[in-house]
């Protein structure tokens, strides 16, 4: 008998596969336990019906987050440093830091865990930070930091 899994199995399959396994096995555990429905037209319809609807969704993201990480790309966030005798700076800037003064001087929410700092910023420059959008879509924030 073909099922179409409505939610992750163990040793069987993923929510969303079609998968062929014993009736007894059919009617007796995945049924009862709405694990799965049974692969009729109607059902296998619903299901492509259901991809295509993701695949769209999953577009209109993707689309979105390339839209934002131009905007990104494009910026550049002004921090400064508290720094003692000779340069030497108090502390470091931090992901947290970088995402209130994107806020507060762009009016953009991101979230700091989103930002990939390589290494603490400690030291008055330029720096170039990752921000991970999505799963394929990196942009780079330029951040510039001044001594006071």
């Amino acid at each position: 008998m073909e099922i179409i899994l409505l939610q992750d199995v163990k040793a069987l399959g993923k929510k969303g596969e079609l998968v062929k396994v014993n009736d007894g096995y059919a009617r007796n555990f995945i049924l009862p336990k709405k694990l799965g429905v049974e692969a009729t037209k109607q059902n296998l319809y619903e299901l492509n019906n259901q991809k295509a609807a993701e695949a769209k969704k999953q577009k209109e993201i993707l689309e979105e987050a390339q839209e934002l990480g131009k905007k990104i790309g494009e910026m550049t966030v002004k921090m400064t440093i508290k720094a003692g005798e000779g340069g030497k700076t108090f502390g470091s800037v931090s992901s947290k830091e970088i995402a209130a003064a994107l806020k507060e001087q762009y009016n953009m929410e991101l979230d700091k865990k989103k930002l990939q700092l390589n290494d603490a910023i400690k030291h008055a420059g330029s720096y170039t930070v990752q921000v991970k959008l999505h799963p394929k879509v990196t942009a780079e924030l330029t951040v510039k930091v001044d001594a006071i």
